[in-house]
Parts: structure tokens; C-alpha cells; sequence
């Protein structure tokens, strides 16, 4: 997704101002792609000059109304059926969980119990999103609160499983197999210390 896309569909469904859209974006799409205000308007003035949006109306104090054209429907309508969503690809928090076996069982546990707290403190974000938001018939209303309900899921999946996940990191197996990575590195580093000093520096 991009923030030229998130502005097209929000153009779509009624012309706004960019104000109007900091509003909505920050009612509807910031747990999803948030956005600043110099962001907003900067890709407003990038779609105007690509005759994806057009000044509509002009208000007092330099307002600006703007709206979405032929060209920025078909667009968005591009990006939603021919564009394939990149997704999450990399995961920063997953990765190092291939890894906890360099740390105690504690520090793995640790970390992971922080992670299931995280994701609480998500789905409670999410509940307080879905209590205040004025859900209404229009478009943004009706996909937002599909699109809100993947927080609120995803939020309790990763609860549960950073749950779990500490439970096994202080598990015999894995306490076992953390054992014998560090048993390894102790066999290797002796090694390496013995070298003579001439085999240590010979690149010098």
C-alpha cells in the first residue's frame, strides 16, 4: 500500500480538503498506514500534478477542496485488482525468535512475555477504536470496521502465541538445545586462541 493509494481512496468515496483527510485518516487509517500533515498535503499537491486529483472548490483562507478524476479512479482501481499487496516481508520481532537460543531461558522468556504485552496493549487499542468510532453506512465505515476487525484478530493471535512461546523457550528441549549451542561455541573459541600468532595475523 501506499499513501498515494490510502488518498485516492479516501477522494473516492467524497471530495475533501486536505484538513478534511488528516481527519479521516486519523479516524480510520492510522493503525494501518499513518501519515503527518506535510505528508498528506504533499502527496495532495503529487496527485494534482499528475492529473490523479483536481482543486474542486476554493474555500476562505486558501482552502482547497479537492477531488478524484477519471484517471485517479482508474488507478486506484488498478492498484486494487492488478497489484499484487507486498505484505509484511520482513519481521524484525520474528526474526530474532530464531535466535533466542543464544540467551538464558529467562532473557528468551522475558522477551517474549514483552511481545505478548505489546500485542495487548494493540487489541486495546483496537477495542477503543471500535467503542468510538461513529461507524456509519458509508464506504470508509463499512471496510474500515471489516479492515479494523484483522487488528483486533491478528492482536489476540499474537498474544496467544508470544504466550506459548515463553512457556516452550523454558522447555527441556529447548533449554537443551541452547545448551549445546553454547557447549559449541565454548569447543570453538579455545581453538581459535591457540592459533599461533603468525597464522592470526598473516594478512598483515
Amino acid at each position: 500500500m501506499s499513501l498515494r493509494h490510502a488518498v485516492l481512496g479516501l477522494l473516492s468515496e467524497s471530495p475533501a480538503s486536505g484538513y478534511d483527510l488528516m481527519k479521516l485518516f486519523n479516524a480510520s487509517l492510522t493503525s494501518v498506514w499513518p501519515a503527518t500533515q506535510s505528508q498528506v498535503y504533499g502527496e495532495l499537491n503529487k496527485l494534482t500534478t499528475a492529473g490523479l486529483v483536481e482543486v474542486a472548490a476554493h474555500g476562505p483562507r486558501g482552502r482547497k477542496e479537492y477531488a478524484i478524476t477519471d484517471d485517479g479512479l482508474a488507478e486506484l482501481r488498478h492498484w486494487l485488482t492488478e497489484v499484487a499487496p507486498t505484505g509484511p516481508q520482513r519481521h524484525d520481532g520474528l526474526l530474532r525468535v530464531f535466535f533466542l537460543g543464544i540467551l538464558t531461558p529467562l532473557e528468551a522468556q522475558s522477551y517474549l512475555l514483552t511481545q505478548a504485552e505489546t500485542a495487548a496493549r494493540a487489541h486495546t487499542a483496537y477495542e477503543q477504536i471500535d467503542r468510538t468510532a461513529e461507524w456509519d453506512d458509508e464506504m470508509i465505515s463499512v471496510y474500515g470496521r471489516i479492515a479494523l476487525e484483522y487488528g483486533l484478530r491478528m492482536s489476540t493471535t499474537m498474544e496467544e502465541w508470544a504466550r506459548w512461546a515463553a512457556d516452550e523457550v523454558t522447555s527441556a528441549k529447548a533449554r537443551k538445545a541452547g545448551e549445546l549451542a553454547r557447549a559449541q561455541r565454548g569447543r570453538e573459541r579455545p581453538e581459535q586462541d591457540e592459533q599461533p600468532a603468525g597464522e592470526r595475523h598473516s594478512g598483515d
